[in-house]
Order: C-alpha cells, then structure tokens, then sequence
C-alpha cells in the first residue's frame, strides 16, 4: 500500500497535505488469528482469505464500493462453525478503521446510502460519532448462503462498530433473497462509509463535532 501523503484541493490555488490514513492490526487468539491492513484513500483493491468465502465476497463490496483498500488475512477454528473468525474478522477490522481515521479531524463524518440489488433495498445510515451503536433492521429469509449462516451478518456488524465506535443504522426496505440483502447491505455501508471518511476541504484541520472532540 502505498503510503505518501495525500494532497486534498481545497481550492484551485491551493493544496492541504495531510498524512496517509493507513493503518495495520494483527490480533490473535486460542480460536483465531487475524490481520488486517487498511487504506482509507485507496482505490478499492482487496486482498481477503478468511477462509470464508461468503464473508470474503462481502469484504471485497466494502472495498470496492467504498474505494478502500483492504489487505485481510485470518485462520480460525473453521472446522466448529465460522462462528470465530465472522467476528474476530469484524472486531479487527473495526480496530484498523479507527486506527487510520485517528483523531477523526476534517472527516464528513456522516455517511448515508440507499443501494438496490434487483428486488432488495437497503438503507445505511452510519456516524463516526466515537459512540458504538448498532440498530439493525434485516430480515433474511434464509438460515445460509452456501455455507454461511446469515446469524453471523448481525455478529460481524456487532464487531465493526463496536470497535470503529461508530453508530450503524440498517434498514431493510424490500427483499426476499437472502444473499441480494446480504450484498446491498455491504454495499450501502461501503458508500456510506466513503461519504463519511472523506475529508470536508472546508474544516480539514477541525473535529467534526461542535463539542471540539468526539
């Protein structure tokens, strides 16, 4: 990954230099062993082998859709469920995000999207807030896709936010297949998160907060 800093227009007689928001966590347990490299000013390149493969697939929508980069890599005790890794996956990643947005300075923080997948629509609304909240809306229909359990959706966002300490609204609009909801829910929390992480040109050296911290 590449790791110059980033020059942010804020006018077209000026440019603001601001550090490369990268960050890497490693975190090992009995059941699993997890790292994750993050580039929040990537270009949706996504490098994943949990050793799930549906959950592979959803980290590569937060990618692409969310121009990341993403470097992930885990084993875990997959031979009992997916269970571990789901969630060890989740907190881990969660943990790199708020590593690489640091102090949150200049960030839109806000993020929103509205995304549909042939008859499913899914709503995200999500704020950098420092406050983990998680208000989650799905109703899938099915207990898997192939392998995976869909229970495990709601685990792996559990992880994310309580660990990127972001608050999380999910609301399913519309949807009878499980894998299309599935996929409009990473793919609205993918753009909401690159409407939220962008840097606002306007405040870049400011909290986003009218406390002065978050």
């Amino acid at each position: 990954m590449h790791t110059r800093d980033r020059q942010i227009a804020t006018s077209p007689d000026l440019e603001l230099s601001l550090p490369a928001r990268i960050a890497s966590v490693s975190r090992t347990t009995k059941e699993t062993d997890v790292s994750v490299t993050i580039n929040l000013d990537g270009q949706g390149h996504c490098q994943a082998a949990t050793g799930v493969p549906f959950l592979d697939h959803m980290l590569h929508q937060i990618a692409s859709h969310g121009l990341i980069d993403l470097e992930i890599r885990a084993t875990g005790d997959i031979e009992i469920d997916d269970h571990h890794t789901n969630e060890d996956v989740g907190i881990t990643l969660g943990q790199a995000l708020a590593k690489a947005l640091g102090d949150r300075k200049g960030i839109v923080r806000f993020g929103h999207f509205l995304a549909p997948l042939d008859e499913a629509l899914i709503q995200v609304a999500l704020d950098f807030s420092g406050r983990p909240h998680l208000s989650y809306g799905l109703q899938i229909p099915t207990q898997r896709v192939g392998t995976y359990d869909t229970q495990l959706v709601r685990e792996f966002f559990v992880a994310l936010v309580n660990h990127s300490q972001m608050t999380l609204h999910i609301r399913q609009l519309d949807g009878i297949n499980s894998h299309h909801i599935i996929e409009a829910t990473f793919k609205a929390l993918a753009r909401s998160m690159r409407m939220a992480i962008a840097i606002d040109p306007r405040r870049a050296n400011e909290i986003p907060s009218s406390k002065g911290m978050l």
